[in-house]
């Protein structure tokens, strides 16, 4: 049976494809492709979808309906946003749209905000604030708590209108958008985010990451605080955005002063406590109001990184073990700490499953710059750290001290040190790890084993447990079940 879903989104800039695989809870992507519609420029000029755009709208739409047969991808969304829906004509493209043997859903003004705002709560567990999803037709506003979505509003501030929007200059502009985010009552309350979807504000996002040259290069997830992202808006306008740019096209680049005086606006009325850039939006959002409410609760990070690291030939069950054997040095001090560490140890036994040569940087890159759902800035950096303590580096990378403290840091790289006597000491075997034990406790690090085990300690057991227990300031010590203690010098 094929498990691949599908989700074409026609929007008023792009008719897009997307497949997606893996997880059901942390989906992944398998195919992506657009084609440059505008079905909202003639939306824009005349109120009506023009043959042109809505030619290459069904053009595209006929290869992707053919594409998803070949492939056998039966779970598939159609669904169509402002411009078909602001069109006096869209019903029509929606009969013609019908007949390339899709079925498309056409969402209403509230259904898209709270749709992408799904996607937000999908992609951050526990969100607060306020998200606002920018498209070519409408900008979508909806109240996020926890895992609840309420009040969603559109409002016709597309990036296909800005232009002519901001025709009569920024102070009738701003007093237009105020004027419309009043009437709605859109303001964050003290501690809130606001959670920002689209192209055009990822690259925004792009061009933050570039003018304050950080670590990271995904915008997915990226946050800062809203005057750090006012800066940004104030750039962009006064001629700080270059010819070119990574990851960012042409046409979007030219659009960023617009993005950046309607976002420049958005701040000044909701006041967010802090600014998150978000990869996942409507798309996302349909798969996750699909599944059923057992699968939403469950954590995306973990189902992510159980899913990759089995597609490297290393069972998930195997990571639990040792992230068990190894959890009281330190101890974790909330739920986060512990899924983090257990995330470091998957990633850090998948990365043993290659070549030697490649391991380390591959599993840095893994942590660092690869996307996945549920995982901030500082957690990134923890499991660097945690693979640079297990690597037997005694030093970090200097960029992580951007992403987290100092105090975190430490902590993750013990955690590695301590994956490293696990693996190396166990040869993961489920027989040694039951058998054995690791504890501090009254100034000691003991390592106690049973005695049909005691074969196993070397001198490389004895140096990674000196390692792991200098780390920690303790004396360093491996018993013998049923014997006296041995002190490791």
């Amino acid at each position: 049976m094929n498990r691949e879903r599908a989700i074409i989104d026609i929007g008023s800039n792009t008719v897009r494809l997307v497949i997606f695989g893996g997880p059901r809870r942390a989906p992944t992507m398998l195919h992506n492709e657009k084609v440059t519609a505008r079905l909202g420029k003639g939306v824009a000029e005349d109120g009506l979808l023009s043959d042109k755009a809505m030619a290459a709208a069904l053009k595209a739409l006929g290869r992707y309906a053919k594409l998803l047969e070949l492939r056998g991808v039966n779970d598939v969304q159609t669904v169509a946003t402002a411009a078909v829906r602001d069109a006096a004509n869209g019903g029509e493209f929606l009969e013609k749209v019908r007949e390339t043997g899709l079925s498309p859903r056409l969402l209403s003004g509230e259904e898209e905000a709270l749709t992408s705002a799904a996607g937000i709560v999908g992609a951050f567990p526990g969100a607060k604030g306020v998200v606002a999803d920018l498209g070519g037709g409408s900008l979508e506003l909806v109240h996020v708590a926890g895992p609840g979505c309420e009040r969603g509003a559109s409002l016709p501030f597309g990036t296909l209108w800005l232009p002519q929007l901001r025709a009569d200059g920024p102070d009738k502009f701003a007093r237009r958008v105020r004027k419309a985010l009043v009437a709605t009552e859109w303001q964050c309350t003290e501690g809130e985010a606001l959670y920002l979807v689209g192209g055009s504000h990822r690259a925004l996002a792009r061009l933050a990451i570039r003018q304050s040259q950080w670590p990271l290069g995904d915008p997915h997830g990226f946050e800062l605080a809203s005057e750090a992202v006012q800066q940004v808006c104030r750039s962009a306008l006064h001629g700080g955005v270059p010819a070119a740019m990574q990851g960012v096209s042409a046409s979007r680049l030219a659009a960023l002063p617009n993005t950046a005086a309607l976002l420049s606006v958005l701040l000044r009325e909701i006041r967010p406590s802090s600014v998150v850039f978000s990869a996942w939006g409507l798309r996302e959002g349909l798969l996750y109001q699909s599944l059923e409410q057992a699968e939403q609760a469950r954590d995306p990070l973990l189902e992510g990184i159980g899913a990759f690291v089995e597609s490297h030939g290393c069972a998930r069950e195997t990571g639990a073990m040792i992230a068990q054997w190894i959890a009281q040095v330190p101890p974790a001090v909330d739920e986060r700490a512990g899924k983090l560490r257990l995330a470091a140890t998957m990633l850090i036994l998948a990365a043993q499953q290659i070549e030697p040569n490649l391991r380390v940087g591959h599993a840095l890159d893994w942590a660092l710059h690869k996307r996945w759902i549920g995982l901030d800035e500082s957690g990134r950096a923890m499991i660097a750290a945690s693979v640079a303590g297990h690597s037997g580096s005694s030093e970090l990378p200097t960029e992580l001290y951007r992403l987290a403290s100092q105090d975190d840091l430490c902590t993750a790289f013990i955690w590695g040190l301590a994956i490293r006597l696990c693996r190396r000491f166990s040869a993961l075997s489920p027989v040694v790890l039951a058998g054995s034990t690791l504890r501090a406790d009254q100034g000691k690090l003991s390592l106690a084993l049973d005695p049909s085990l005691a074969a196993l300690v070397n001198e490389g057991t004895e140096k990674d447990l000196r390692n792991l227990a200098e780390s920690l300031e303790l004396q360093p010590c491996i018993e013998i079940k049923s014997s006296e203690a041995m002190l490791v010098g």
